[in-house]
């Protein structure tokens, strides 16, 4: 009979790690005695990240003895105590290949389910000082696994473990964390994994969505940069133009997908080289064979301010794309395009594409503006919507009164009750667009709506929010050059924060680098296994000093472990 050998506690305290604070309990000890188990937790235990471990789903995480024994003759080392592992309880059997998701165990006086594999995390290599850790319990088939308390009891060291039920379709946890993690997946067993109820929410969503992305398809064009000629410049408001962009030799532009951006480089300053990406904001590409962005004339803006004053037709550009991950789905149920300001460009591309094919969904189109002058588009788009069986237009001006009889117009800004009032359905699919404050507060009103946070899809201006786990939160810093004398290595460029910078060999990888400059970046194991990094790469090849468990999509990157093997540029 498997065994508990150890229950094993700590509080969250905050550790120094790479010059930051990270708040983490991956400091668990050993305790005496019985403890009680409750519904989130052991007594006497906490969490310092509960988006990634704790929570009902996640309330006592498994070790085992066997791994323990593993990983001291693998790393060498003797000096590996329960609770190392960030365990909860460590165990005498229940191995990882033969303990399924759902399956039910008594241990002392209460009862547990099984609903995941561990959460690959960095912490625990930082709690072994073993970096590699998150990658090595993956790949060595050796994660652990979370139980949910169904009967609350205590429990102590010494206590039996007993089998209560198996799981349906009896899946190992080693298989399930190889499903997620690692290359050549079975789809049967994706099938089996999505019929498990006992699985967690988050992994059951991950499970859907490579279930709904399939094979993969065929490697797409190599992303780079071509000379593109401004075929011409068509002012739309008094601070919004747009820039229609064709080939040099009349050849067909590749077809983008709506919602998709460009991005482009441009001598701003003599040889200096910016990289900016716009939206494309019309059909992809339009019926004269262009791509058509639209740049708002910023204050400071020091590549919108030459677009608008010194661009010309005529003059060349080099264009890289489309790409990007915004892209309106297919579909039959209702859609929400909604933008506030210069926003409205890849939500503008959708509607063309949905009143070109005259999709039969419901439609509603939901965009703020300053007032009429302001308003980019607002003809262009009512036509659009007038081609469309079931549309619906609402426009909020923030600083005008409508003039009477525009019925679609009201001075103000969403709110909950003012979407409530539009009829848009729960099961929408919604396209967000514009600031981040205005897609915070209508993605929390379509929430509290009752749409499901995975059917409302955002685009963000400028770097995206960072994901950095436990990482104490400071004061934000503007992107700057890396400190130190100034490397020699290639060309790296941030094209979203607008940075380039030399690359420097004693750099470990580019998520560094990137750290180095105070780049907001996006992170969670940082040994090429999560897959949170991943990048877009728009021009340029990457090696990996340190190979990922699975390689990324074609045309991007996971920086947490990649170097740049010459001049690259980066979507981050």
């Amino acid at each position: 009979m498997a065994k508990l050998l150890s229950v094993n506690v700590g509080m969250p305290v905050d550790v120094s790690w790479q010059g930051r604070t990270v708040r983490t309990g991956a400091w668990k000890s050993p305790v005496p005695g019985r403890r009680m188990v409750r519904r989130l937790n052991v007594e006497g235990d906490g969490q310092g990240d509960l988006a990634g471990h704790g929570g009902e789903i996640r309330a006592v995480l498994v070790y085992q003895l066997q791994s323990y024994e593993y990983w001291r003759k693998r790393l060498g080392r003797d000096d590996l105590t329960f609770g190392m592992f960030g365990e909860n309880f460590t165990v005498d059997g229940l191995p990882d290949d033969e303990v399924c998701i759902g399956d039910r165990y008594r241990i002392g006086e209460a009862e547990f389910e099984v609903t995941q594999p561990r959460v690959t995390c960095y912490r625990v290599g930082m709690r072994l000082g073993e970096p590699a850790m998150a990658s090595l319990l993956v790949a060595h088939h050796r994660p652990g696994f979370y139980l949910r308390v169904i009967t609350e009891g205590r429990v102590q060291a010494g206590d039996g473990i007993t089998l209560v039920r198996r799981g349906p379709g009896e899946l190992s946890v080693a298989d399930t964390d190889a499903l997620l993690y690692l290359p050549g997946r079975d789809p049967a067993k994706l099938r089996t994994a999505l019929r498990v109820p006992a699985l967690s929410p988050g992994w059951q969503q991950s499970f859907r969505e490579l279930a709904a992305a399939g094979p993969p398809g065929p490697e797409p064009e190599a992303p780079g940069f071509r000379p593109m000629r401004v075929a011409r410049i068509v002012p739309e408001t008094a601070d919004v133009s747009s820039i229609h962009l064709g080939t040099t030799d009349d050849t067909a532009l590749p077809e983008g997908r709506p919602g998709q951006y460009l991005s482009l480089r441009l001598a701003v300053d003599g040889e200096a080289r910016e990289i900016r990406s716009y939206s494309l904001s019309s059909a992809v590409p339009s019926e004269e064979g262009t791509y058509r962005i639209s740049v708002k004339h910023e204050p400071r803006g020091k590549v919108s301010g030459y677009i608008h004053a010194r661009l010309r037709t005529g003059d060349l550009v080099d264009v890289a794309g489309p790409r990007g991950t915004f892209v309106l789905e297919e579909g039959t149920g209702p859609v929400v395009l909604a933008s506030a300001g210069i926003g409205v460009t890849p939500v503008l591309a959708m509607l063309h594409r949905l009143a070109a094919t005259g999709d039969p969904r419901p439609l509603w189109w939901v965009h703020t503006a300053h007032d009429r002058a302001h308003h980019a588009f607002a003809a262009e788009a009512r036509a659009l919507l007038a081609r469309l069986p079931h549309a619906h237009e609402h426009v909020y001006y923030t600083a005008q009164t409508p003039p009477p009889g525009d019925e679609h117009a009201t001075r103000g800004r969403p709110t909950a009750a003012s979407l409530t009032a539009l009829g848009i359905p729960a099961d929408a699919d919604a396209y967000l667009c514009g600031p981040t404050a205005f897609m915070d507060d209508l993605g929390g009103y379509l929430r509290g709506h009752g749409l499901r946070p995975e059917r409302i899809r955002t685009e963000r201006f400028g770097t995206l929010a960072a994901v950095n786990p436990g990482i104490a939160a400071t004061a934000p810093v503007r992107p700057h050059q890396p400190p130190g004398p100034r490397a020699t290595g290639p060309l790296v460029t941030f094209s979203r924060s607008g940075l380039a910078t030399p690359w420097s060999p004693a750099r470990a990888s580019l998520l560094e680098l990137a750290e180095a400059c105070d780049i907001p970046t996006r992170w969670s194991c940082r040994t090429g296994v999560c897959h949170t990094c991943v990048t877009p790469l728009v021009t340029g090849d990457v090696t990996y000093p340190t190979p990922p468990l699975e390689l990324p999509a074609p045309g991007t990157v996971l920086v947490c472990c990649a170097a740049p093997a010459g001049e690259v540029v980066l979507d981050l």
